[in-house]
């Protein structure tokens, strides 16, 4: 590594993963001895980020989470990156205020430096492409929580012929397809994967408790649209619903 700055970021880059390293692994991966790891983990600590240590012959890092904010150890390559996937997302929804205010809390906790390279990230860039159907942060926010916790949300639903339900689901992905977003679940009451629109779910709320797991059957999202049963949810049959979905 060039400096120890440069090594300080590998390092936290490799930590985030989640997994304890041992040391032997740490110094493989950034090419230093083992000495220079130990010191660059105590430069961390300094820093603010919690790295934990296990001694002995077998010695390993972790990092931990932290209620104190430390220094943003961003390359400026992924500070440009993260400001224009935030434009991206401006763009597409731009009488949301959370995409803005993102930029700009990102940018007021930013070195000169990175912040000088954020700003003229913003500055430089215009999102010309057709948006998409607006994002409600909320539902994707109850929608994510769920999925991260295996969990089961209710919902009401009005389907492209008007109809009105009311649905019990385990959400597994939600996906953007010609311009429409949309949501995969195993819908409980039905027995079934189904895909609903996302601006036609109503009251949405997650449902306390634990439940057995339906696993997604097909390896990929990709796999799954691919497939007949993914296609049939975009296409109606010939009494106007969607076949398996429920647009």
């Amino acid at each position: 590594m060039d400096s120890p700055s440069a090594r300080s970021l590998a390092m936290l880059s490799l930590l985030q993963s989640g997994r304890e390293w041992n040391l032997r692994e740490l110094a493989g991966r950034l090419q230093v001895s083992e000495r220079t790891v130990r010191r660059d983990a105590r430069r961390l600590r300094d820093l603010g980020y919690d790295v934990q240590s296990r001694p002995g012959p077998g010695a390993g890092y972790q990092l931990q989470p932290s209620m104190k904010i430390p220094p943003l150890l961003f390359s400026p390559d992924e500070i440009s990156t993260i400001v224009t996937g935030l434009l991206v997302l401006g763009a597409w929804s731009p009488d949301d205020p959370s995409v803005n205010a993102a930029r700009l809390k990102l940018e007021q906790v930013l070195p000169p430096g990175l912040r000088q390279r954020a700003v003229a990230t913003a500055l430089s860039t215009q999102i010309l492409q057709e948006k998409p159907a607006p994002l409600d942060w909320t539902r994707i926010g109850t929608l994510a929580e769920a999925v991260a916790s295996g969990s089961r949300i209710a919902f009401d639903y009005t389907d492209q012929n008007g109809r009105e339900t009311h649905r019990i689901v385990e959400p597994y992905r939600h996906i953007l397809r010609q311009r429409l977003w949309y949501v995969i679940a195993y819908d409980v009451d039905r027995d079934d994967w189904r895909l609903f629109r996302l601006d036609r779910m109503q009251a949405i709320h997650p449902i306390p408790g634990h439940y057995r797991h339906h696993e997604f059957p097909y390896d990929s999202v990709g796999d799954w649209l691919a497939s007949n049963f993914g296609e049939s949810a975009f296409s109606n049959d010939e009494s106007g619903r969607a076949s398996r979905g429920e647009q």
